[in-house]
């Protein structure tokens, strides 16, 4: 049997578009003389929808357009991801489906029954789990469809990936006792770098426990803060992969299964620092390109955080859709306007100078009344993180520009920003990036010949708000914070867990401290692109006001 995998980047709620990309596949499929192409979870809709699903309207939308791809599916068979309606009165309204198209027409829906509800999903909010299990008979094979989870035959070890007490039935064993011949596996399985491992890993100990291939087809494409980096595969019999589509782009392939069982391809090793890189610029890509945007703007320090930003906006949209204002002030020094003008001129795209000491200045005075002889803090820092704020919010407003937040994971950890500052942004870039991966993508970007400055990379960060300030005033050390940042929020440590790691028990309560108090804060930031496997946003429900 050829079966095609179709890897392909969807658009939520957008079925013109969608329905368009999957019929396309469908009839290069038939000239490649294929038997069944397989597409991704929710490919109809785009996943996930969320409370769009909750519209009648949209359930009717996706069923008309499911009619329009089953009429595309002659002399070729498909399964494709939707959502289905539960025909029961009692449950959720809907199933999580896999569709298998042949004929012109639907002849079987197989339901998600492993419905995930931790971290970034939530999809007991909406669907129905199944409890019901068939094979499809197609050209002499049975096929056993699951959906996403459904072939997670255990659940990982990682404190994020906590096992529900609803995990009661494995759909694996109870198709397995129906003897199929192969499975097919459609996903919307999101990226994360600190995680790679563990997709390929559940697939090979999955195949090889049922001694069964495994066509398993994931989606590309970012939907706001998730991102999905593709890498569909084949695993023969002995979970060994035989075939591997690209991480981060739309990509097509046809497989016989007849072939693969003596196949064998070594997964390319890629560092972890470029596929943030490349996930960030598709991020970048989709959110701009999906909302309808075209040009972005931010402002540029000549620290290491607006230059990164700025070299992924370039990537991604284009130097002629990026424009950056330079701002400095009294305590900004000459070499960082000189690190920001070379860096913009280097990548060759548009940018200002504004100065904002005497805009400074008026607000000081205004101020002076209130503020007395108190000596000079926080308040005029912040201050003139607000007038920047405010200058590229100007500028995001008159041009309709969408403006990128830079800060990132270790500064809105902490809460080291202004808010109504530096915070501001429709769409934070490096906000699931710790400073110490922020210095090593900059070395990364200067691999092929120096893009950003080798000063900006060098020098000590600072927010230059007040003389001669550096971070390290403020902070520990970014190796050492970041070191006890990712065991408090990717690894969910406690604070003695931490200690008991090797870190100083002062430094560990001051930065947990930080962290919990500054929760607020981050209530108020813009979407964050999700690179790891627990980043501030949707996936991680801390309350505002809580004492722990």
């Amino acid at each position: 049997m050829k079966i095609a995998l179709a890897q392909l980047n969807y658009h939520i709620g957008n079925f013109d578009s969608n329905t368009e990309k999957i019929i396309s596949a469908i009839e290069k499929s038939k000239k490649d003389n294929v038997d069944l192409v397989v597409f991704s979870e929710l490919a109809i809709c785009g996943y996930p929808p969320k409370d769009l699903l909750e519209r009648k309207d949209f359930i009717e939308r996706t069923q008309l357009a499911l009619q329009k791809v089953a009429e595309a599916c002659t002399n070729v068979a498909a399964v494709v991801g939707g959502p289905s309606i539960n025909p029961n009165t009692k449950g959720k309204n809907l199933y999580n489906s896999a569709f298998f198209l042949e004929d012109g027409k639907v002849q079987s829906i197989h339901n998600k029954t492993l419905l995930p509800n931790y971290d970034i999903f939530d999809e007991y909010r909406y669907f129905e789990p199944n409890t019901e299990f068939s094979l499809i008979e197609y050209k002499g094979k049975k096929i056993a469809i699951t959906v996403c989870e459904d072939l997670w035959e255990k659940q990982p070890t990682d404190n994020n990936f906590a096992k529900s007490e609803l995990y009661t039935i494995s759909p694996m064993e109870e198709l397995n006792k129906l003897n199929p011949d192969f499975v097919v596996n459609i996903a919307a399985s999101p990226f994360s770098y600190n995680q790679k491992d563990v997709r390929t890993n559940i697939l090979k100990s999955t195949s090889n426990r049922y001694n069964l291939p495994i066509v398993y087809v994931n989606q590309i494409g970012a939907h706001t803060e998730l991102i999905f980096d593709g890498d569909s595969m084949v695993l023969n019999s002995k979970g060994d992969v035989a075939c591997r589509l690209k991480y981060f782009e739309e990509d097509y392939q046809v497989i016989d299964l007849n072939e693969i069982e003596e196949k064998s391809i070594e997964s390319e090793e890629v560092d972890y620092i470029e596929k943030i890189h490349d996930a960030l610029v598709l991020g970048l890509k989709d959110y701009f390109g999906k909302m309808g945007f075209k040009q972005a703007t931010l402002g540029l320090s000549g620290g290491i955080d607006s230059a990164v930003t700025v070299v992924l906006a370039e990537r991604a949209l284009g130097k002629e859709n990026v424009r950056v204002l330079l701002m400095p002030s009294e305590f900004s020094s000459d070499h960082s306007i000189k690190d920001a003008v070379d860096l913009a001129e280097n990548l060759g795209i548009e940018y200002e100078i504004v100065n904002i000491q005497e805009i400074f200045g008026e607000f000081q005075k205004a101020l002076k009344p209130s503020f007395g002889d108190l000596p000079f803090n926080v308040a005029e820092e912040n201050i003139q993180a607000r007038i920047r704020g405010t200058l590229v919010m100007g500028l995001s407003n008159k041009f309709g520009h969408i403006l990128l937040n830079t800060s990132n994971k270790s500064e809105a950890a902490v809460g080291y920003g202004t808010l109504y500052g530096d915070m501001n942004g429709g769409l934070s870039v490096l906000g699931d990036v710790y400073k110490t991966d922020v210095f090593k993508m900059a070395w990364f970007m200067n691999k092929d010949g120096e893009v950003i400055p080798e000063n900006t990379i060098v020098k000590p960060p600072s927010a230059e708000l007040r003389p001669d300030q550096k971070d390290s005033d403020s902070l520990p050390d970014y190796d050492v914070l970041d070191g006890i940042l990712y065991r408090y929020i990717e690894k969910n440590m406690s604070s003695q867990e931490i200690i008991a790691d090797g870190f100083e028990a002062e430094t560990v309560a001051k930065a947990i401290r930080l962290v919990n108090m500054n929760e607020y804060k981050r209530f108020q930031t813009p979407p964050i692109l999700r690179v790891s496997s627990k980043a501030f946003g949707f996936g991680r429900k801390i309350p505002l006001v809580a004492k722990h």
